[in-house]
């Protein structure tokens, strides 16, 4: 699987960002990469001739669809840094998310007050392209991912809400091994454009010592006009005698995330090793 992650690093504003600043980043993208690239005099979606080429219509408006997104996120940030996960062929339309960044903090702002803010730079694959203001010519190239490495012994972190759900309940403890792998591959396959379907093998682990509680967050629906909840699992847990096959699709989930809505940075997650964390 191909993707591009590019990360933002924004100056500090005069007031502190929400407690949750997906829901904010989010609208604030999709307003302005519709700006970058809606070529429709009437600005409207709906019939649109161009709509089935469009990026904007691709990550905001196909409904039943998986979005080739996420946004990465920290929950009480101090600033408006996060990054942006592009996956398959959404990689090849990054110069339109590039531009629709830039427009974010100068021109279309965050916030009800719509505030702008510098940038201090972009990132791209670990390589830098905007500083000082100004964007450098270098050519993005898209990574493959790959796992060169292996822990028998792991800590895995749900640093923002993971929102599964397990029995047609969103799930609010600590999930089996096999429902988060399960759940992973599900997401890797759609990501693909390919459909779900039953593990190729079966998960190995056993679940230690968990600190996981339910978080709730909230967010503002514009379109509904409504609050809208989006809670989920944080915490930590450990998982002792791992399989090779669920640790890479673990470690393939730092890159892609698990769950709904990560879209708005939920379902972010951090494989540790354990044996490492000790030394």
């Amino acid at each position: 699987m191909r993707y591009i992650k590019i990360a933002v690093t924004s100056k500090r504003s005069a007031t502190r960002p929400p407690r949750f600043i997906g829901s904010m980043v989010r609208g604030c993208f999709g307003v302005s990469l519709k700006k970058i690239v809606c070529i429709n005099p009437s600005y409207e979606c709906g019939g649109c001739f161009a709509k089935d080429d469009c990026i904007y219509f691709d990550f905001f408006e196909k409904k039943n669809h998986i979005h080739r997104f996420r946004l990465d996120i920290e929950i009480d940030p101090q600033k408006i840094d996060f990054s942006i996960y592009l996956f398959e062929k959404s990689c090849d339309r990054y110069p339109y998310i590039l531009s629709a960044v830039h427009k974010m903090f100068y021109d279309t702002g965050f916030g009800k007050k719509r505030e702008k803010l510098p940038l201090e730079r972009i990132v791209c694959n670990d390589t830098l392209i905007f500083e000082n203001g100004e964007f450098l010519q270098k050519k993005i190239e898209s990574a493959l991912f790959s796992c060169e490495t292996f822990s028998k012994d792991i800590c895995l972190s749900f640093i923002t809400p993971l929102r599964i759900k397990y029995e047609n309940r969103l799930l609010t403890q600590t999930p089996s091994l096999r429902h988060l792998i399960q759940s992973i591959y599900n997401r890797y396959l759609t990501i693909l454009g390919l459909k779900p379907q039953k593990l190729p093998f079966e998960p190995k682990g056993v679940v230690g010592s968990s600190d996981i509680k339910f978080l709730e967050l909230q967010r503002y629906s514009n379109r509904q006009k409504t609050k809208m909840n989006l809670g989920g699992i944080i915490g930590e847990m450990e998982i002792k005698e791992i399989d090779k096959e669920s640790f890479e699709l673990l470690k393939l989930a730092e890159i892609i995330g698990i769950g709904k809505q990560t879209v708005f940075g939920l379902g972010k997650i951090k494989v540790t090793d354990m044996v490492a964390e000790t030394k």
